[in-house]
This record gives C-alpha cells, structure tokens and sequence, in this order.
C-alpha cells in the first residue's frame, strides 16, 4: 500500500483527521492492525521527541481510543468518542 491509502485508512479511526494520520505515520504505523496492543502513553511520548516538545494532551487520549478501536472486535459506542479517554488509562 502507497502512503495515501494508509493515511485514508488511519482516518477510518474515529477521531482521526489528517493530521493525526500523519502523526501515526511519522511514528512508524502502517496499518491500523499495527496499532493493537500499543501503549498510548509510549505513542504519545515518542511524538512529543519527534516534534521537539510537548503537545496537546488530546492527542494522547485520541492515541488511546485508536488502540482500543485497533485492539477490539465489538466496540462501546461511547468509547468511539476520544474525549471519553480522557480520563481512563486503557
């Protein structure tokens, strides 16, 4: 698969745009079945290095709820919305 295709995959993640799909990219990502079973905060710190600083915490809990759309079979509608994360671990 080309770079494209991948980006427009990662998207299908709720709460996946654009830029968080290049985020997964730049981390190395390069299907959504890679996601499953990653550690959300390890994600969250190596793009933090990657990008020179801290950024904002909302993407840590976006990374959260990718793993868990990328981890599980049946999802909890609830646990779709990536604010929901905010204050869970995974």
């Amino acid at each position: 698969m080309n770079k494209p295709v991948i980006l427009k995959e990662f998207q299908r993640i709720p709460g996946v745009g654009k830029s968080i799909a290049q985020d997964l990219w730049d981390l190395g990502y390069r299907s959504i079945s890679e996601l499953s079973r990653q550690d959300p905060e390890d994600m969250y710190a190596r793009l933090c290095l990657t990008r020179g600083g801290r950024l904002d915490r909302c993407l840590l809990y976006v990374f959260r709820c990718a793993v868990y759309f990328a981890s599980e079979t049946t999802h909890d509608p609830d646990l779709l919305k990536w604010w929901n994360w905010k204050d869970r671990t995974g």
